[in-house]
């Protein structure tokens, strides 16, 4: 019997696209030849991942789900090569089993994920029984996780865009009520409409303010204005760049009349709690780096 190394494995899944599991039983099978192995993998379906692996994936779906206690939620993008494919149930149950898979064990990075089981499955075996499945590339692209006293989730457009917004609460049971929960679907589904890029002026980051406001200075200096006149005038376009990308400050987009920390105010005092918007995931479908 042929000792079979991990570089004859690897060097048989990037042939084929097959799964590493797969592609040592084939070697085995095959006593370490290559292409008998290719042959083993063809005959059981396998190898045929391996012609669909140079295809675009921009079609797709992106999935948000949250954790049965409400306290951790899980969005992926699953990406293939036809919307016809991307909009078809099946494939959003396979992207539904991804994000079980990471609510259940919480991966720290892609490779983590990928490895992570379902049900004695893992996430790559899901993604390649997906390929065999609908005829089509399949990639997982990315994945997020966010961690709170509560999260509330929102898929927007049939899966065009996921949102996972985390809350800190006063008290956790808080969380559980029907009222929270619908105000946690309308801040994520305000996260889906207004695209802010933080949660608080706070969690801007540095860079980003450095730059806006030394282009709001270079504008106020135009004026010719007094310096103390150029300073007000930056801070002034620096705010207006808050309340427009910062989602506590945003308006409220079912009532402009109020920001968004006014609803948050509004509701927890309603609720007899405290309730602070923590931190936000936003994936569209195609943006992934």
């Amino acid at each position: 019997m042929a000792e079979i190394k991990a570089a004859m494995v690897k060097e048989l899944r990037e042939m084929t696209g097959a799964g590493m599991m797969e592609c040592k039983k084939a070697l085995v099978e095959a006593n370490g030849d290559m292409e008998a192995a290719v042959d083993v993998l063809r005959k059981a379906g396998l190898a045929a991942v391996a012609k669909k692996a140079g295809r675009a994936t921009n079609e797709g779906t992106v999935l948000a789900k949250v954790s049965e206690d409400g306290t951790m939620g899980a969005v992926v993008e699953l990406n293939c090569e036809t919307d016809f494919v991307g909009m078809n149930e099946k494939f959003k149950a396979y992207a539904e089993k991804v994000a079980d898979a990471v609510l259940a064990n919480d991966p720290a990075d892609m490779d983590a994920c990928k490895a992570a089981e379902l049900n004695g499955e893992t996430v790559e075996a899901i993604v390649t029984d997906c390929i065999h499945v609908m005829g089509e590339n399949t990639q997982l692209s990315r994945f997020a996780t966010v961690k709170a006293d509560a999260v509330a989730s929102y898929i927007h457009m049939g899966g065009k865009i996921g949102i996972l917004v985390g809350f800190e609460l006063g008290n956790a049971e808080t969380g559980k009520t029907d009222a929270f929960k619908a105000y946690g679907r309308d801040i994520a589904m305000q996260v889906a409409a207004a695209a802010p890029i933080a949660a608080t002026r706070e969690a801007v980051p540095a860079e980003t303010v450095e730059h806006e406001m030394s282009i709001y200075k270079a504008q106020a200096a135009e004026s010719g204005k007094p310096e103390q006149i150029q300073v007000k005038i930056a801070e002034g376009r620096m705010n207006k760049f808050f309340g427009e990308f910062v989602l506590t400050e945003q308006p409220f987009v079912k009532d402009s009349d109020m920001s968004v920390a006014d609803y948050t105010n509004k509701v927890a005092k309603e609720l007899g709690d405290t309730i602070k918007i923590t931190e936000f995931k936003r994936f569209v479908l195609g943006e992934a780096e």
